[in-house]
């Protein structure tokens, strides 16, 4: 149950940074959803770099790898938020925007994750 817990508090505190970042960045003269780009490309630099370490020195609990990474990083980082938003910019026929989005997400969020990793070693 304590990890149930953790992974609650974590989400919920990942959700509502994802929720105000969202607000500021995502308006309606954008036409890409960069506060959904900027969340999943700075949850996947966290996680890499939360896991890497963990999987470097041991140093991280449990606890707080689940309050951490499965917590703050699966509720502040959002593939189905990303992948409605990607419906929206086809079915209003704005494959300009689409495109980049998709991509930049993509390519951005795994190199995040590496980058994370990477910077891990130094921690």
């Amino acid at each position: 149950m304590k990890h149930a817990l953790l992974v609650f508090v974590g989400g919920g505190f990942g959700s509502v940074a994802r929720y105000f970042l969202g607000k500021w960045l995502n308006n309606l003269e954008n036409t890409i959803p960069y506060g959904t780009l900027l969340s999943n490309v700075l949850g996947s630099l966290l996680i890499g770099v939360i896991l890497g370490y963990l999987g470097k020195t041991g140093n991280i609990s449990q606890s707080q790898s689940l309050l951490l990474a499965t917590g703050f990083c699966g509720g502040f980082t959002t593939f189905s938020t990303f992948a409605y938003e990607n419906h929206l910019l086809i079915k209003n026929g704005d494959y300009f925007s689409f495109l980049p989005y998709t991509l930049l997400s993509l390519i951005l969020g795994f190199s995040a994750v590496f980058i994370g990793l990477y910077f891990s070693k130094f921690l």
